[in-house]
């Protein structure tokens, strides 16, 4: 039985997990990680030493994949010391750092682990060109929005035709005319690198022309999304690497297939504040709107204080988690907090962390002022909420410009922060506008629903790229050409 045992170990595929080592691509790694478990595979989800005790201290995370004997995790130092706050502004030190430490580890540990096949994050390029040089399968997972991804995959064309950088007009509502399928959508103001003025000294946008270069060095690209979402754009993006698996919403997908549907799933960075979920309970159906601008973004206390007003000043109750490193340039107040909240205890409630998924499926809350990141997006048309969305970079500014003009569920604010337009949107989403937005999220919630059901778009799409992984690890070079679904 052991000998057993242990062919069937060296037969089953053994993939490793790469995430981008911030809130967003580490809660989607789990949510696939999780489902590869339940597939059978043999997983290594490799984090980094920082955030995985974040994880062990505010999340069940160690106990609820002990139930798998095939996965592991792994961790790496990320380079930095510990007091270093990791945080938008200062993103360059961290992606920087952790190549310079993970180039050499993956190298060890891919000709010495039997790893089968890679999933690093789109971001981490080198790790295509270490897995092509050691000879290990690999398939990218890009945890932006599809949306924005075709933007980027245009940059070569935009380069080419002038239409980046941003050259003499400043007028930001300018079209950017040589996206196909975005030609009459896509604005300067939606571009992901805003006031963009020179590709070749911009960060962001070299790790972009980077990372679309690497993708078809890879085996395949994972998207969570589904078909019917974000179909025509995924005929675009398998244009430039046919085995593109749309297998998302993840966190539907994962809850759809596990047996214990009530079982807790938490992949928080930070400590959720509980309590939030009592206050919703004592008011009515859809009468709060829950703010939260993400695990990264930052606002000016200018902001904050719009933001604020405006809220009040609509009359609606709101629920707004604001991080301890929420405030910009600025040490966080408690004393400034409390003073919020003393201005308007009746209609609402501030938490420095919520568990978003319980707090978007409360039947209290009508709807999300959100800025646009991708998880939330896809959280908000699962659970049916409208949005107001308020996007600060990168892909939030390209799917926000689809919330409000392609799929038209939600409302497009990004750029405009003073609080007689925050109190006019506030009041459209939840008053004016709330049946129409609500019948279109509906509609996509409902398709979401489909396509993670068995013979679904994303579930079939799922099921393609477990097969496929198998066959890569066998180093079959047949791949199942209707991983599309």
């Amino acid at each position: 039985m052991e000998h057993h045992n242990t062919i069937e170990a060296k037969m089953c595929p053994h993939v490793l997990l790469f995430p981008l080592p911030i809130q967003s691509p580490i809660n989607s790694m789990l949510q696939l990680a999780e489902l590869f478990c339940l597939a059978g595979l043999q997983v290594t989800f490799l984090n980094t030493n920082h955030n995985q005790q974040l994880l062990y201290r505010h999340t069940n995370v160690e106990s609820r994949f002990r139930q798998y004997p095939k996965f592991q995790f792994r961790t790496i130092s990320d380079g930095l010391p510990d007091d270093h706050p990791r945080s938008f502004p200062m993103f360059e030190d961290l992606i920087n750092s952790l190549q310079a430490v993970a180039e050499p580890f993956l190298r060890e540990i891919l000709t010495e682990s039997g790893v089968t096949c890679v999933i690093p994050d789109g971001l981490f390029y080198y790790a295509v060109d270490i897995c092509n040089e050691v000879g290990v399968s690999v398939i990218s997972f890009d945890t932006i929005s599809p949306c924005c991804l075709w933007v980027y995959l245009c940059f070569p064309k935009l380069i080419q035709t002038g239409d980046i950088p941003f050259k003499g007009n400043d007028d930001l509502d300018m079209l950017i005319e040589n996206v196909p399928g975005m030609e009459d959508l896509l604005r300067r103001r939606d571009f992901p690198f805003y006031r963009l003025t020179n590709c070749a000294t911009d960060l962001y946008c070299q790790l972009a022309l980077k990372e679309i270069q690497s993708i078809p060095r890879s085996h395949g690209l994972i998207l969570n999304t589904f078909e019917d979402l974000d179909g025509p754009l995924l005929s675009h993006i398998r244009s430039h690497c046919p085995q593109t698996y749309a297998v998302g919403p993840l966190h539907l997908q994962l809850k759809t297939r596990l047996a214990d549907k009530t079982m807790s799933s938490s992949n928080s960075l930070w400590e959720e504040d509980h309590s939030s979920i009592q206050w919703l309970d004592a008011h009515p159906i859809e009468s709060v709107i829950y703010v939260s601008f993400g695990s990264l973004a930052t606002l000016t206390k200018k902001e904050i204080l719009e933001f604020w007003h405006g809220l009040v000043n609509s009359g609606i109750r709101f629920l707004w988690v604001m991080r301890s490193d929420l405030l910009r340039e600025e040490e966080f107040s408690h004393q400034f907090v409390k003073e919020l909240a003393a201005g308007c205890k009746e209609r609402a409630y501030i938490v420095s962390w919520a568990p978003q998924e319980k707090v978007l499926s409360h039947p209290a809350i009508g709807g999300f002022l959100t800025h646009s990141g991708w998880n939330s997006t896809m959280e908000s048309i699962v659970e049916r909420k409208p949005m107001i969305c308020w996007a600060v970079y990168v892909d939030q500014r390209v799917t926000s410009r689809f919330v409000g003009e392609v799929w038209k569920i939600g409302l497009d604010m990004k750029d405009i922060c003073d609080r007689d337009n925050i109190e006019k949107v506030v009041k459209d989403l939840m008053v004016t506008n709330k049946e129409k937005l609500k019948k279109s999220v509906d509609k996509l919630s409902m398709l979401a629903e489909i396509s993670v059901g068995e013979g679904g778009s994303s579930y079939n799409a799922f099921e393609y790229l477990v097969d496929d992984i198998k066959k890569l690890g066998r180093r079959d070079k047949d791949i199942n050409p209707n991983c599309i679904g």
